[in-house]
């Protein structure tokens, strides 16, 4: 009889546990839940974001049975097998085709044959090549997978049976079309490297395939020698807040132009309004030598899918982004990508403004002798003008927050030009208004005066950069009570010459009709009288060639340090002391408008824990001497001297342009 309770023989035991194991085994599938970050990087990430290739692309590869090392390291004999399937889709193929050159091109610009010395320090090696004709098999090698990997990117986005738009929620476009952009950038700088300085516009070819340079759509360089193609899509700028970019189609760069040394450019010259520069422009007037640009690699139009993928010539599209915002592919438009931010930060970034403010103070940096004006994009005749105009021992570079977020503003970037004026500030301040006036008058009358860039200009300084720009608009001569003041010798036997007339006799500049002005000492500080500003003072010299000019200009031939020792005891002093309220140069101007009718706005900051006028102070300029009674609107926001970096002065900045553009009928509140 069977006993059911005895213990189990050994056999069954084994046959049990055998049972188990194989109905395990048998069960290849298991489900479980995963991180949602893991999914969204298994769907997402490519060759371009982690050292191998993508899913869709693994997908492709697994219908050949080959594994995605080999064809990233030959995928033309890989793609040749991917073309025997039928069942895979041009989509599928091409996205995965432009994947695995990318990949190839990418695992050569590592190696140790690929390294090429490049002259710019934004490509990540060293010295441009004397030639065009370098031969060097591996770079060969790399261009030629980035013309694949361009073409079959090209061929995915716009040469299959889907056109973009019927894609516009796929992940796998997104990924393709930064294959496109990443080859594109390494192309095109890896061509400007091979080639001679100033040549990055010229053609060239990569195997048997020709590119052709195209900049109809960027007329400014038509004719122009560029320095240099960079990307900025890898760029990382520290000091900026915010990279403002727009989102489309195309590779964004910055193109570099050659800097040209001048005659004259620097030379101080005390009767720049009058003088006859040699190239009849002021030298010290700069154009933009670093431009936001877009480039797009196409071929010509109906150009098959096969001779696409083959060697059909192609085209770099050279687009102004400020310009245009589509461009056209294939008949149809498409929103263009740009980065405006990069070029700004290239400048600020090659040119160290901040330390040649403070050198340039204590007169040890020759290159800031004269004031300059630079343009920060190219010259739109539709545009109004912004000029900005820096404090004390500052630069431009008091202006990054404001000029970056104008060109984030799509209302402003539009509708407005920046142009930035960058002065030596210990020179005395009715020099630099002069100086300033007259360049500012230059740069105008370089244009078409019936242009709307020609007129209703909108004007902003800070601190003594705002004490100047109230000058530069107002109407005052100051020439009688100069001579009342000042009972020197040396003034009075020179108040009639035109040297002292032009700087005493205030005329505004007629393209502003709006003026804001941003912590500004109107009646003085007596910050600039506390005894360390005053040791600082000793230190701080009148510019040795303003001095040197100066003498050189009057009959007696005085010697240049006498007469420094006797101009610096009446009103020609350096700019911080003509900051104290004591100065003669307050008294001389402390009570000058600007011109009748003429719209202006005051902006200041308040460290005082009181809104009592009389308490009121950003800590350097109190209230009484930043308040205007005539000003159009008023804001006092919390903070400190440099007022103009803070998040309220900026909108506030941003509400006072659109205004302007409001009250010339240039838009409207709900058009955008």
């Amino acid at each position: 009889m069977l006993n059911l309770f005895a213990k189990p023989p050994v056999f069954l035991l084994i046959l049990f546990t055998s049972s188990t194991l194989l109905l395990s085994a048998c069960q290849v599938v298991s489900v479980k839940q995963q991180a949602f970050n893991i999914t969204i990087t298994n769907e997402r990430d490519s060759i371009l974001t982690r050292d191998k290739i993508s899913e869709a692309s693994l997908n492709v590869l697994s219908m050949t049975g080959r594994e995605a090392k080999f064809c990233s390291n030959d995928p033309a004999s890989c793609l040749t097998d991917i073309q025997q399937i039928p069942q895979i889709p041009n989509e599928q193929f091409f996205s995965t085709a432009s994947e695995l050159y990318l990949a190839k091109a990418m695992t050569l610009e590592k190696s140790a044959a690929c390294k090429v010395k490049v002259k710019d320090k934004y490509i990540a090696t060293e010295n441009k090549q004397t030639s065009s004709n370098v031969e060097n098999d591996c770079i060969t090698e790399e261009m030629q997978m980035l013309d694949r990997s361009i073409r079959y990117s090209y061929a995915y986005l716009f040469k299959t049976e889907r056109n973009p738009d019927q894609r516009i929620f796929d992940n796998r476009q997104v990924q393709v079309r930064d294959f496109y952009n990443q080859a594109t950038a390494k192309l095109v700088m890896l061509s400007s490297a091979l080639k001679p300085e100033n040549t990055a516009n010229d053609n060239f070819k990569v195997g048997k395939s020709e590119y052709i340079i195209d900049s109809s759509r960027f007329p400014q360089l038509n004719n122009v020698k560029i320095q240099d193609f960079i990307s900025s899509y890898n760029l990382n700028f520290s000091g900026l807040r915010s990279i403002n970019r727009r989102d489309g189609f195309g590779s964004e760069f910055v193109t570099v132009l050659p800097k040209d040394k001048l005659p004259e450019e620097n030379k101080y010259i005390l009767d720049t309004l009058n003088h006859k520069f040699e190239k009849s422009v002021n030298p010290n007037i700069h154009s933009p030598q670093y431009l936001s640009t877009t480039i797009s690699i196409e071929p010509e139009p109906k150009t098959s899918v096969k001779d696409l993928l083959d060697a059909a010539p192609l085209r770099i599209k050279i687009t102004d982004p400020y310009q245009f915002d589509s461009l056209q592919v294939e008949g149809k438009s498409y929103p263009l990508a740009a980065n405006f931010s990069a070029p700004y930060g290239l400048w600020l970034a090659d040119n160290n403004l901040g330390r040649a403010a403070y050198l340039s103070l204590i007169d040890r940096d020759k290159q800031l002798t004269m004031p300059h004006l630079y343009m920060l994009e190219p010259y739109n005749p539709n545009k109004k003008v912004i000029v900005l105009v820096h404090g004390l021992a500052s630069s431009p570079e008091a202006w990054i927050r404001l000029t970056n977020d104008i060109m984030g503003d799509k209302v402003l970037r539009e509708h407005y030009q920046v142009w930035q004026v960058f002065y030596s500030t210990n020179m005395p301040m009715l020099e630099s208004r002069y100086q300033i006036y007259a360049i500012v008058t230059q740069a105008f009358g370089q244009i078409d005066p019936k242009a709307p860039a020609a007129k209703d200009a909108v004007l902003i300084g800070h601190s003594m950069g705002g004490v100047i720009s109230r000058l530069l608009v107002s109407n005052a001569n100051i020439s009688k009570p100069a001579s009342k003041l000042i009972r020197s010798h040396t003034f009075n036997k020179y108040k009639n010459d035109p040297f002292v007339v032009d700087r005493i006799n205030m005329k505004p500049i007629s393209n502003f009709d709006r003026a804001v002005f941003l912590a500004s000492p109107h009646r003085g500080t007596a910050f600039a009288d506390l005894w360390f500003t005053r040791v600082a003072r000793k230190v701080i010299r009148l510019p040795g060639a303003f001095i040197s000019a100066l003498s050189d200009s009057v009959k007696d031939g005085i010697d240049p340090k006498d007469f420094a020792k006797q101009i610096d005891n009446f009103i020609i002093q350096n700019g911080p002391s003509d900051l104290s309220y004591q100065s003669k140069f307050m008294e001389l101007t402390k009570n000058i408008m600007p011109k009748k009718g003429f719209e202006y706005h005051s902006i200041m900051g308040n460290i005082a824990n009181s809104d009592d006028p009389k308490m009121i102070t950003d800590g350097i300029v109190p209230y009484k001497s930043a308040h205007l009674d005539s000003a159009e609107s008023e804001k006092i926001f919390k903070g400190g001297h440099s007022i103009q970096e803070s998040p309220e002065a900026i909108l506030e900045l941003r509400r006072i342009l659109r205004l302007h553009l409001i009250d010339h009928g240039l838009y409207k509140p709900n058009s955008k």
